[in-house]
């Protein structure tokens, strides 16, 4: 398979002020990222909160500047495209938002807000997108004459099913999903998990996935990247991940996932410490300080993400 989107040492500092005098600092929000995206691939990007991952996907749809680094999406370096050149590759790149109500305009009907991408982009006439809006409706499981209602007339789910519509409506490559289904119920989770799938295999989608839910990424995902603290500390297929995960964080995350038989126990990985800040973050490999396989070396040298088996890479000097 061909590559949609390679990211290459992305970083992304905001710098933030401090004190009386107004002290510059700057949060290492992303810092020195790689990584890439087949065509009809879903990758997910999973850790805890703060790591960066949304970040990561804001910055790789160019929603915020990045400070350094280099991003390719379909063949084109986003930093060389102009004004114009950019606003037509944003058409092939689209992103479900994690809170369904908050990312829709509640003054917007259905139809106008699926209809406004197309409308801005100039794609068709009136009508022509009044068709395709009451079609996007219905593949995404609603009726067309629900597209009349506002916002606030819908549950948390169908509020995310018209995101989705939205998301499509410009007939995208990529779609990023940032937390797409955190904000449902367990059930409604499901219905939604196998809503993208299926359009994933319609539309001939590649997806990133950006979750804290190592469940949900297992069931999505082709492959799988880990973040902590602005960095990814290891990247492989999602079966390697789940089977065989290398680092010392990814082993923690994986189990802390629950199992639903109360017979079955297991060992948990109980990480000491907090996250440390990312204004000031750790030397050497970012997660020593919380590490229960530390070595003396961690604290000096960064481990670089390498090849451990295939496709399987982790950044960690203990493996």
């Amino acid at each position: 398979m061909s590559k949609l989107l390679t990211v290459e040492e992305l970083k992304v500092h905001f710098p933030v002020k401090k004190g009386f005098l107004g002290s510059s600092e700057v949060v290492h929000a992303v810092d020195g990222v790689s990584f890439s995206l087949d065509r009809g691939e879903t990758l997910g990007i999973v850790g805890e909160s703060g790591c960066g991952k949304t970040t990561t996907g804001l910055a790789a749809m160019k929603l915020i500047e990045k400070t350094g680094g280099r991003i390719v999406f379909d063949g084109d370096d986003l930093d060389s495209l102009t004004r114009e050149e950019l606003r037509l590759t944003r058409q092939k790149m689209q992103m479900i938002f994690q809170d369904p109500f908050s990312s829709l305009n509640p003054r917007m009907t259905v139809n106008r807000a699926i209809g406004e991408p197309m409308k801005v982009h100039g794609m068709g006439g009136d009508s022509e997108r009044a068709d395709r809006v009451a079609w996007l409706l219905e593949k995404v499981g609603l009726s067309p004459e629900q597209g009349k209602r506002f916002p606030h007339e819908f549950s948390g789910g169908q509020r995310q099913r018209i995101g989705i519509a939205r998301a499509l409506a410009l007939n995208p490559l990529m779609i990023i999903g940032d937390e797409p289904v955190s904000a449902l119920d367990v059930s409604i989770q499901a219905q939604i998990i196998n809503l993208l799938m299926d359009i994933q295999k319609e539309f001939h989608l590649s997806y990133m996935i950006i979750s804290h839910d190592l469940a949900v990424v297992e069931h999505l995902c082709d492959r799988i990247a880990v973040m902590y603290l602005g960095n990814i500390v290891e990247e492989g297929p999602c079966e390697a991940i789940y089977t065989d995960p290398k680092h010392p964080y990814t082993q923690a995350l994986l189990s802390a996932i629950p199992y639903p038989d109360p017979d079955r126990r297991k060992d948990r990985v109980i990480l000491s410490g907090d996250v440390p800040s990312p204004i000031h973050p750790p030397s050497g490999c970012r997660f020593h300080p919380r590490c229960p396989v530390a070595k003396k070396g961690c604290s000096k040298e960064v481990p670089e993400l390498t090849r451990s088996g295939g496709e399987h890479r982790v950044a960690c000097h203990c493996v």
